[in-house]
């Protein structure tokens, strides 16, 4: 049986989330930085009572920064902790197997380090991402 992905947009690319990663989908308002923080981390928001670590995904993965900043994040808990993870659009949750990365697929290294996968809606391939790869030092942890 498929499992359910949500398809988010960064940096103009298709990617999905599996469902078991997301808590939410919000729209973050002010962030607070944190001095010291690595650029990865654009600071601390107010969520529903509790304050949540944002994370820029386009500096994890070594892009340039939008022309527009997102507003819009995936809620995830890794290891007791929830970040926000800032995506530039999401679309909707639908049912895809997930099929393993082929070597011979070519990413840069950002997303080769965050990808988990590829699934194919309409004959289109997406990647496949795992949240906890984009919380900056958990990456140098789990190796």
């Amino acid at each position: 049986m498929p499992d359910l992905f949500l398809i988010a947009h960064i940096a103009g690319r298709a990617v999905a989330i599996e469902s078991r990663q997301v808590e939410s989908v919000v729209d973050i308002g002010a962030v607070v930085p944190v001095p010291g923080a690595d650029r990865q981390v654009r600071g601390l928001a107010a969520l529903r009572s509790r304050v949540v670590t944002v994370i820029d995904t386009h500096a994890v993965l070594g892009l340039p920064p939008p022309d527009i900043a997102a507003t819009r994040a995936v809620i995830t808990l890794v290891e007791g902790h929830h970040y926000a993870i800032l995506v530039d659009s999401l679309e909707d949750v639908a049912p895809f197997d997930l099929a393993p990365l082929s070597p011979g697929i070519m990413l840069d290294q950002g997303w080769r380090a965050t990808g988990c996968g590829i699934v194919e809606r309409a004959g289109e391939p997406i990647l496949a991402i795992d949240l906890r790869a984009l919380v900056p030092g958990l990456a140098a942890i789990a190796a």
